[in-house]
């Protein structure tokens, strides 16, 4: 596909050079009707691409297919098979993948470690956990994504579960032997979704960890405001396989999600991915020799210490480490991280 397309941010542009006006929310007109201190805040070029995606950006059945081919070109980029754009963040992402996964009185397995929006999704779904143990570092009192091995035990005392979800990378990096937990999940003939929230990038550097969908996931989430340059709330899940139907995980989105989507964020998650396909490798390359190099400044510091794989990754704890996550232990000045961040805030 010709990644040099930016369907989103075409359509937003040929909006302004049409010189359209909007007759349909939002109420501020493109800026005309916002408070001036506002503006002066905010900027003029944030209330200009404020605008309905449907008899805005796109017309009133959608005949131009704006998002479905800006999703499209993402599914090209990262290797999947399907991939579809949230405006609310990996929160509704998850919840979606859940509820086409598991109904009502169906179990789940989920790593014990998950995000609040997996809770969330159990309580909308009235999905039945069965939770899964990550792996505990005593030393460090820190949570590694739980093992393969703890994922089959626990089909093994719950054969009828729906699927499986694993948190991957975690917020330090850390991951999990994804092909492994995706292989007993097929095993068994049920799908594997991943909450890959901080793992955007994963794709698009050959020296960062496996990636969900290179490791067999069938679902995986990802938020593109965390370790990509997308807007907050800019979220994409994908999917591969026919463990899950495409049609249903569309529907469950639509289902939560608002029918006011901002096309802001739309834009912004469309030019991250024509920036990774075009540039990514390049910047990557810089990012992690800078993240190498200020994880050996760092290290030569009196009372800091930048963990790295061997204090992470091992048996009984994670099979790799993002590198450009950079997580430093302040405990040898004497202060909680707490308190170092206060202090770096002041």
């Amino acid at each position: 596909m010709d990644h040099e397309q930016v369907p989103v941010l075409d359509a937003l542009a040929a909006y302004h050079a049409e010189r359209q006006l909007p007759f349909a929310p939002p109420g501020h007109k493109q800026g005309r009707g916002a408070d001036p201190r506002v503006r002066a805040v905010l900027g003029e070029a944030v209330f200009r691409g404020d605008l309905l995606a449907m008899n805005g950006l796109d017309d009133r059945t959608s005949s131009r297919q704006v998002l479905q081919r800006a999703q499209e070109l993402m599914a090209d980029a990262v290797g999947a098979e399907h991939t579809f754009f949230s405006t609310c963040g990996s929160s509704l992402s998850v919840k979606a993948a859940m509820l086409s996964v598991a109904g009502p009185h169906e179990e789940l397995l989920i790593g014990r470690d998950a995000h609040k929006s997996v809770v969330s999704g159990l309580v909308l779904a009235g999905i039945r956990p069965v939770w899964v143990d990550p792996q505990w570092d005593p030393d460090l009192h820190l949570a590694h994504p739980p093992s393969a091995e703890t994922y089959a035990e626990a089909f093994a005392r719950h054969p009828d579960a729906r699927g499986a979800l694993v948190t991957t990378p975690t917020p330090y990096g850390t991951c999990s032997d994804l092909a492994a937990i995706a292989e007993v999940c097929h095993r068994h003939g049920v799908p594997l979704v991943v909450d890959e929230a901080w793992g955007a990038h994963l794709p698009f550097h050959p020296d960062l960890p496996a990636w969900a969908m290179h490791a067999g996931a069938d679902v995986c989430v990802t938020s593109v405001h965390k370790m990509g340059s997308g807007l907050e709330q800019g979220s994409v899940f994908h999917l591969q396989g026919d463990l899950v139907d495409p049609a249903a995980l569309r529907s469950r989105e639509d289902l939560l999600g608002t029918t006011s989507s901002s096309v802001l964020i739309y834009a912004a998650l469309d030019g991250w991915r024509r920036q990774m396909v075009q540039h990514g490798r390049a910047l990557y390359d810089d990012a992690l020799a800078l993240a190498t190099s200020v994880r050996a400044r760092a290290e030569e510091v009196d009372g800091l210490h930048v963990h790295g794989r061997e204090d992470f990754c091992g048996p009984g704890r994670a099979v790799d480490l993002d590198p450009l996550q950079l997580i430093i232990d302040v405990s040898g000045l004497g202060v909680s991280g707490y308190r170092a961040v206060d202090a770096l805030r002041t």
